[in-house]
């Protein structure tokens, strides 16, 4: 081990460590309380998964893909089916608290762990605010359902205010006015009607900060409370979610059906962001493994068990918005309420602001609980300063780290908007699942325990080159355009797919590499490269900033280098 950035930390230590209970300073409230089972950890799945995807980020893949936007909920679905195999051949193994960044510290070493760690960070903190926005725009119209206003200047970020205000303007001097939505109407008036002086106006979401306290407050005080919480709210979004699906259904056009692809398969691509956005939750339930009551047995399941039930919930409801409505009219905030206010169910659409209240608040919850939990690991492990692994001695939770998380996404919240936030926690989280495939791959087969979940070995030494030599022939178009003038910054991920494509089939075909999470990796890596340079850029210099911290302090305090 020594001094290498690469050195790694054995699962037996790894589980030693833990058993131990990090007898430092730091941890003077001992373990963290073993509460969770199998139902817990599928009903925090569905919690963190039916949420701000299936009530808002839906529509506006909808728009762009049609009603074929569930043919992308299926291959999101295979991609994180794959993902999930993967964490939960890790969780099998090493049922300790800190998700993929744990796993890549058994597997690929301190630096690799330690960047996906950062980029963990990112994931969790950026998805919450997204998370927190959305929650606050369904609080609002909830409220607004029973006639209480909120200035809209204290419902809104200042980057969108300003900036609604500025396109008015140009479109009104352009004589443009049929180009005025109602949300850059919204916008304007934010920025109109808000107090300021010297032209900085008093513009922020408010609403989205007071639920990241409330959330927090509950993370804070125990994982029993927010177990109850948890169960009660997806039993109460399940029950209504099924109910507007099947009233949803009797309101279908088959005609809206058609064409069902009608921008093409780039088309339904372009909502890859939003849709994989829905979906990112399930990794979350693995930070609780410490407080899992059998978490070899129990954690795979309730990953697997929540993303097949989201699934087919995800599937029913794109059904249903593109059957209910044109595609074409989808691009709403809130494309559930909207669809049955056009079919003139005015009733129903209070009742889904109300989920969607309880929906989003589910998924805040979850991600809340999983981010303190990541912290508690680098801190335990010297990458972090030990205060963030702290254990609260009467709630028995990373106090500290909880109440950071809190100011980290709820100060955010009040200034940025939902587009940026879902990008970024997208790339982020699909960067985490590559490595986490890939990490499966370095795990010895043998090491698998009788009676814990174990991936099925498939051999890919035939399968992976000959999907590469059909994908190959099916996008040679796209390859081509790599090579000529007209290439652009977008296709530069592409490139790097097909790259890795080859590498990881000649690997196969040496090595007998399992099929599942090489499957696992190139999906992951094929939809990080839908996302755009744009993203890929500020991903990058997030991880730079990282590596600078790393390399500045964490290298030097890591316990494993302490130790050798």
């Amino acid at each position: 081990m020594s001094n290498s950035i690469f050195r790694k930390k054995s699962i037996d230590k790894i589980l030693a460590d833990v058993k131990s209970g990090f007898s430092d300073a730091e941890h003077t409230g001992g373990h963290l309380k073993k509460e969770l089972n199998v139902k817990d950890l599928t009903l925090m799945g569905i919690a963190a998964v039916v949420g701000a995807g299936i009530f808002s980020t839906i529509g506006l893949a909808s728009f762009h893909g049609g009603p074929g936007v569930t043919i992308l909920f299926v291959i999101t679905a295979v991609t994180c089916g794959f993902s999930a195999l993967c964490y939960a051949e890790f969780a099998s193994r090493i049922p300790v608290a800190g998700s993929a960044y744990t796993y890549a510290y058994a597997s690929f070493g301190e630096l690799i762990a330690w960047i996906i760690g950062w980029d963990l960070l990112m994931e969790y903190a950026i998805g919450n605010i997204a998370v927190a926005v959305s929650w606050s725009t369904y609080f609002v119209n909830l409220l607004e359902g029973f006639n209480i206003h909120v200035p809209v200047y204290l419902t809104m970020d200042y980057y969108s205010a300003f900036s609604a205000h500025q396109q008015i303007q140009e479109l009104t001097a352009s004589h443009h006015l049929s180009d005025i939505t109602d949300t850059l109407k919204q916008g304007a008036m934010a920025w109109n009607t808000a107090p300021g002086f010297e032209g900085f106006k008093l513009i922020a979401n408010i609403p989205a900060l007071a639920i990241v306290i409330a959330i927090t407050y509950l993370v804070y005080i125990g994982i029993r409370e927010t177990k109850k919480a948890t169960n009660a709210m997806v039993i109460l979004k399940i029950a209504i979610v099924v109910a507007v699906i099947a009233i949803g259904f009797f309101y279908v056009t088959p005609a809206n059906w058609h064409p069902f692809m009608p921008n093409g398969f780039g088309g339904v691509m372009k909502g890859v962001s939003g849709v994989f956005f829905a979906y990112i939750g399930f990794d979350a339930i693995s930070t609780t493994a410490e407080e899992c009551q059998s978490p070899q047995r129990d954690l795979p399941r309730g990953m697997i068990y929540s993303l097949i039930i989201c699934t087919v919930l995800y599937i029913l409801i794109a059904l249903v918005l593109t059957g209910m409505v044109s595609y074409k009219k989808l691009a709403v905030g809130d494309p559930l309420a909207y669809v049955f206010n056009q079919v003139h169910l005015t009733k129903i659409s209070g009742i889904i602001s109300f989920s969607a209240v309880i929906a989003t608040a589910s998924v805040l919850l979850i991600f809340q609980l999983g981010q303190p939990r990541i912290w508690m690991s680098m801190s335990r492990d010297g990458l972090l300063p030990k205060i963030f692994s702290r254990i609260h001695p009467k709630f028995h939770t990373p106090s500290f780290s909880t109440i950071v998380t809190g100011f980290v996404v709820g100060v955010p919240a009040l200034f940025l908007n939902l587009t940026i936030v879902t990008d970024l926690t997208s790339i982020g989280t699909l960067f985490a699942f590559v490595l986490v495939c890939g990490g499966v791959l370095l795990l010895p087969r043998e090491e698998a325990q009788k009676g814990r979940f174990h991936l099925p070995y498939i051999n890919a030494k035939w399968i992976v080159p000959a999907l590469f030599i059909i994908c190959v022939y099916v996008f040679r178009k796209d390859l081509q355009g790599l090579f000529t003038e007209t290439q652009d910054r977008d296709s530069l991920p592409f490139f790097l797919f097909i790259i890795l494509s080859a590498v990881l089939a000649v690997l196969a075909f040496i090595k007998n590499l399992s099929l599942i999470p090489v499957l696992g990796l190139l999906s992951c890596f094929y939809l990080m490269t839908q996302l755009g340079y744009t993203n890929w850029l500020r991903f990058s210099i997030w991880l730079v900033i990282g590596l600078v911290i790393y390399f500045t302090y964490s290298y030097k305090n890591s316990v494993l280098g302490k130790e050798a």
